[in-house]
């Protein structure tokens, strides 16, 4: 036993428990066997390793620092609900908890979130510490704990971290998980001790994952190499303002007041910020050198590990509240799935905090989602409220492009020297690396002094006729919200004690980073929604979609919008609020830009027209009807392109058998369709068909290669001009991705059949497509024989699950580690029904396949009549540890769309108890 351990009962594994030693033993002994031959060594190596990690969940211990006994409650899938007597206690016990569970995936994201990943992994990871500590995230975390937080969130952060330590203390370790036992046959790297700038940092990661529209920005500027003004525009198409509806519907801004009112009025008409930009935001063309530097900038952030999300591509989320008059229990139901990356262990922890006595010594009883490695929950309900998050997408980050001079940069024709500092790099088994970050003196890092071959390139760069010359070059700088220290952190503990609407916005102006939808409910009956965040306001002119020049001062931020003038509803008419990332208001009724790059409104749409259908056939809507419609996966690019489909009259019997699979229907995406196989596939054939090809390099799939006409070529070229350019991106980052923009893109030349993007050249095996219906018949020949390749002849033993596939992998050694260590860490594949843009999002990405890439990461509906009549699943379990029987028990449950009960109140929780462990002082 460790030293801070007394007497436990311990626990004894029955018959199952056994078998599933014997399993993790052999897994064991064959990896060891694998890397070092040595059969005694490795029988012995994996039962010590297993048995070791595995959290004690039964009997006492004693932690140094409580001041009274915790009760450490588990139910059958080890989710734990921690009962103490002061805040102190709550959260301390919240760290040691966590630590059991979860402490290597705790320990990763630290040493990403401040640059030390090379620490634990060695060389490989080098690039993305320098990435990262350029952006220097554990620097304003450590500025935030100094100077911005609350006295009493300081002291929750100390209690998390002693119980982390607490853990922690007396271990090797093989004795924490089977990752750090690996790791030791390379690495001589030891756990070092929890800080609680380790736990405010997070929030950084989390916030760069969720930051909106940086993609979108360099992608646009890539685009002109290849598409002209009016090309780029038709890809990036204003948002459906009459179709789909907006977040708020019945507020606007108030221009006599400055703030943001519930009620309806005229609109804002001219009064509305321009959009219309100037300078290098309104260049119609990028200059090659700036095209190759943001290329370049692309492949650095697309390396940077993933936080909770697809670095910021595609991520969203759904959540909806009802109110109580239009549900069965006559008090509000709230729903939310969050989608984020596909991980192992997944991105939340569920967990319940609950005081033996509410007071003022001890305040929180609340229970949800919470983040492994930071203290409180994110997601969840307490005795009074509930709450929900989407992304919504504002645009918190821009670009600016630097005219650099000598050692300093130019504004406004002046030469201002850099900000520096040098930062040391630890490298496993290798040499330490120190690097030098240059800063402006708005804090804004040069992320293009991240690549030597940016360097090069900055100094080549060339903008339009009003820059200034170029001398030593250009580079590439960003300024974001998250850099400026904050007080996140503050609200969540906020979030966590609110008892009441007023209470709940007050949380959420503290809400700083990232910007997030929030929706509310209460038990009084009152439903709500509250756009939060630090979100900047731009110089006139400047719509942040595009790259700014820095050397002119007129392009920095002009300040943040105010609390009183974000958007918000409170029990609107109509008896509902959705968000799913979606246009939070109607850009005629706000005087401001959140951003150029709203998602299209596909699901949100798609769920308001659920509920109004359920309202206006007069049901009431029940918990089980809130499940339900977070599993919808009717396509609606399906809606509109299969009638198009089953008009065009196919010659080859084979592809007309295919095309037969679509007559009769319905546009749902079960797992077991091979309508839904085929239609996909033709979607993404057509996307690539009429977009793909003839996008640059830059944003098509790597290795996928291509003849294409020379960049500053003029009209159509023949073979002997062509030249052959093969992708950069990587599979589930390009595009076209097929999401909802891609819907919008179709939609608006759908009924135009001669549009000249529906044209395709020729090829060795098909002629030219000229119109909609010839690229459409080529689209569906590609599908058919696509499917052909990787399903079989047989379209009887064709399914979309077949082809649309969930693995979970560990998020370092399941990735990077040995092959057989990588079989042992990694789970799967789960055949998922769903899909891109539908409300049981299962993301995946048309141009690099059909294999699933963001996932809702939980499910959870919120019954505000009787929380324990509430339902919640993970997509993986509550144990990081790989042979625990909670590594990925919920996982099964999830794909098939089941939820488990979600116990509140002390007398639920004790019936669903399974494990108690009581820490004592």
């Amino acid at each position: 036993m460790p030293p801070n351990t007394t007497a436990s009962s311990g626990q004894k594994p029955g018959k199952s428990g056994r078998k599933k030693g014997r399993k993790a033993r052999l897994f064991l002994i064959v990896l060891v066997l694998a890397l070092f031959g040595g059969v005694a060594y490795g029988g012995y190596w994996g039962v010590s390793t297993v048995r070791a990690s595995f959290p004690q969940t039964k009997g006492s211990l004693t932690l140094d620092g409580l001041s009274g006994p915790v009760d450490v409650k588990r139910d059958g899938n080890g989710i734990p609900q921690i009962y103490a007597s002061s805040d102190e206690d709550l959260f301390m016990a919240q760290g040691y908890v966590q630590a059991q569970d979860r402490f290597y995936e705790m320990d990763v994201r630290r040493h990403m979130t401040s640059g030390r990943l090379s620490e634990m992994f060695g060389s490989g990871q080098v690039k993305n510490d320098e990435f990262l500590r350029t952006m220097g995230w554990d620097r304003v975390a450590k500025e935030e704990y100094d100077k911005k937080l609350s006295a009493s969130t300081k002291k929750y952060l100390q209690a998390y971290a002693k119980g982390v330590n607490a853990y922690l203390k007396g271990k090797d370790g093989k004795d924490i998980s089977l990752e750090y036992a690996a790791l030791g046959f390379t690495n001589d790297y030891k756990p070092q001790e929890w800080t609680p700038v380790d736990s405010v940092a997070w929030l950084k990661a989390m916030a760069w994952d969720l930051r909106g529209n940086m993609q979108e920005e360099i992608d646009r500027s890539l685009m002109t190499s290849r598409l002209g003004p009016k090309q780029i525009a038709d890809l990036y198409p204003e948002y459906p303002y009459s179709r789909n509806k907006t977040i708020t519907q019945e507020g606007q801004y108030d221009s006599v007041t400055g703030s943001y009112v519930q009620g309806s009025g005229t609109t804002l008409g001219s009064g509305t910020q321009s959009t219309a930009g100037t300078g290098l935001a309104g260049n119609t063309t990028a200059p090659n050198g700036l095209q190759s530097q943001l290329s370049k900038l692309y492949n650095v952030l697309d390396n940077v590990p993933t936080a909770v999300g697809v670095n910021g591509n595609g991520i969203g989320s759904n959540s909806w509240v009802v109110a109580g008059k239009y549900t069965i229990t006559g008090k509000p139901l709230l729903a939310n799935d969050p989608h984020l990356s596909a991980s192992l262990p997944s991105v939340w922890y569920q967990m319940g905090l609950h005081c033996t006595s509410v007071s003022s010594k001890c305040q929180y009883d609340v229970s949800g989602y919470t983040f492994a490695g930071m203290p409180g929950v994110v997601i969840g309900h307490n005795q009074d409220i509930a709450w929900g998050m989407t992304n919504s997408g504002v645009d918190v980050t821009d670009l600016y492009l630097e005219k650099i001079t000598g050692e300093g940069y130019e504004r406004d024709g002046k030469v201002l020297p850099f900000t520096t500092r040098r930062e040391t790099i630890k490298v496993a088994g290798g040499a330490d690396k120190t690097i030098v970050v240059r800063e402006t003196k708005d804090g804004m890092p040069l992320l293009s002094d991240r690549d030597d071959e940016l360097v090069k390139v900055g100094k080549k760069a060339t903008v339009d006729s009003g820059a200034p010359d170029r001398g030593d070059g250009y580079a590439i700088a960003l300024r974001w919200t998250a850099l400026d220290p904050g007080n996140s952190m503050d609200a969540v503990f906020q979030l966590d004690r609110a008892s009441n609407w007023t209470e709940f916005r007050t949380a959420a102006a503290s809400f700083d980073v990232p910007s997030q939808n929030l929706i509310y409910a209460d038990t009084n009956n009152h439903i709500g929604y509250q756009l939060p965040g630090k979100i900047p306001i731009r110089a006139k002119g400047d719509d942040g979609s595009l790259p700014s020049p820095g050397w002119d001062s007129k392009y920095k931020w002009t300040g943040y919008i105010k609390q009183s003038e974000l958007p918000y509803e409170y029990d609107p008419k109509r008896g509902y609020i959705v968000t799913a990332n979606q246009a939070v208001v109607d850009k005629d009724k706000y005087p401001y830009t959140l951003t150029t790059d709203w998602g299209y409104g596909t699901r949100s749409q798609r769920i308001t027209d659920l509920i109004e259908a359920k309202i206006k056939g007069g049901g009431k809507i029940s918990t089980d009807d809130m499940r339900q419609m977070q599993l919808d996966d009717s396509s609606e690019i399906a809606k509109l392109i299969v009638p198009k489909l089953l008009k065009i009259d196919v010659a080859d019997k084979n592809v007309r058998d295919a095309q037969k699979l679509l007559e009769g229907w319905d546009y749902t995406q079960d797992a077991d369709s091979a309508a839904a196989a085929y239609f996909n596939a033709t979607w993404r054939n057509i996307l690539k068909l009429a977009f793909g090809n003839k996008l640059p390099k830059e944003l098509r799939v790597t290795g996928q290669c291509l003849n294409v006409a020379p960049v500053d070529s003029t009209g159509p070229a023949d073979e002997n001009q062509t030249v052959r350019e093969c992708g950069q991106r990587e599979a589930d980052q390009a595009q076209p991705d097929g999401g909802d923009r891609w819907f919008e893109v179709v939609r608006k030349i759908i009924d135009d059949p001669n549009n000249d993007w529906w044209k395709a050249p020729k090829t060795r095996l098909d002629k030219a497509a000229d119109n909609r219906d010839e690229l459409f018949a080529r689209a569906m020949k590609d599908a058919r024989w696509e499917l052909t390749a990787k399903l079989g002849k047989d379209m009887d033993t064709w399914s979309w699950g077949r082809l649309h596939r969930l693995f979970l992998k560990n998020q370092t050694l399941g990735t990077e580690g040995p092959g057989v260590l990588q079989y042992m860490l990694n789970r799967g594949p789960w055949k998922l029904g769903g899909g891109e843009a539908t409300v049981n999002a299962t993301g995946w990405n048309a141009a690099g396949g059909y294999g699933v890439v963001w996932v809702p990461s939980m499910r959870m509906v919120v019954n505000l009549d009787d929380f324990d009549k509430s339902k919640w699943i993970n997509l993986s379990g509550a144990s990081g540890h790989a042979y625990s029987a909670h590594y990925t028990d919920q996982t099964d449950k999830w794909a098939k769309g089941e939820l488990l009960p979600w116990s509140f109140s002390g007398k639920a929780v004790d019936k669903s108890t399974s494990d108690t462990l009581v820490l004592k002082p």
